[in-house]
């Protein structure tokens, strides 16, 4: 489980090839601080395992699945990234509960710039359109945002300058996809209420 708070932009340093899937070797600092082999990490909000973990970055594996749900199979080498260690026992809970469950792709349509801070436009596919609520959140390439405004095809999330200086938000241009995470509990709710007793 991840909290949404990205800890550091990392930098996919090389893409190799496995028999159905990918490996990537991500370049990074900080989060290799005391990330061990096995342990789970986000990149751009996609759950991984971390594999040959060294002190200058670590691999992962990307099953098909992965490739076929998130941005993941379109990033090449010395594409930024965000990463997040999972959560401990004793981890501040500042964002939301993100699982790296990626439930689709968005599309990055604009970012617009209001003095220090900015705001910016995502698309996303009908099917998650239900999840989404006015002030809720939302994880985007693994970020905890909150909706400002939406409708029925794209949101608007307000976003601070050290979140646009330490995210791939800057990074994006537009008609860029994203992973997005729709917040779990909306989830739950909508499954147990189709099993609500008939009365």
């Amino acid at each position: 489980m991840f909290t949404g708070l990205i800890e550091e932009l990392g930098t996919i340093a090389d893409v190799g090839s496995l028999a159905d899937g990918r490996r990537i070797r991500v370049a990074a600092s900080v989060v290799t601080s005391d990330l061990k082999n096995g342990d789970s990490i986000a990149v751009n909000g996609v759950c991984l395992t971390a594999l040959d973990v060294h002190r200058s970055g670590f691999f992962a594996d990307i099953s098909p699945e992965t490739l076929s749900r998130t941005t993941l199979g379109k990033l090449g080498a010395g594409a930024r990234v965000n990463l997040e260690r999972s959560v401990t026992p004793n981890t501040r809970l500042g964002g939301h509960i993100v699982q790296g469950h990626v439930d689709g792709c968005g599309e990055f349509l604009a970012a617009e710039a209001n003095g220090d801070f900015w705001t910016v436009t995502v698309g996303f596919p009908r099917d998650l359109g239900r999840y989404f609520v006015h002030k809720g959140s939302v994880a985007v390439d693994g970020i905890s945002l909150t909706i400002a405004e939406l409708n029925e095809t794209n949101f608007q999330i307000a976003v601070i300058p050290k979140t646009w200086e330490m995210t791939d938000l800057s990074t994006l241009k537009q008609s860029d996809s994203v992973n997005l995470e729709v917040d779990v509990i909306a989830k739950y709710v909508e499954r147990m209420l189709q099993f609500r007793p008939i009365q």
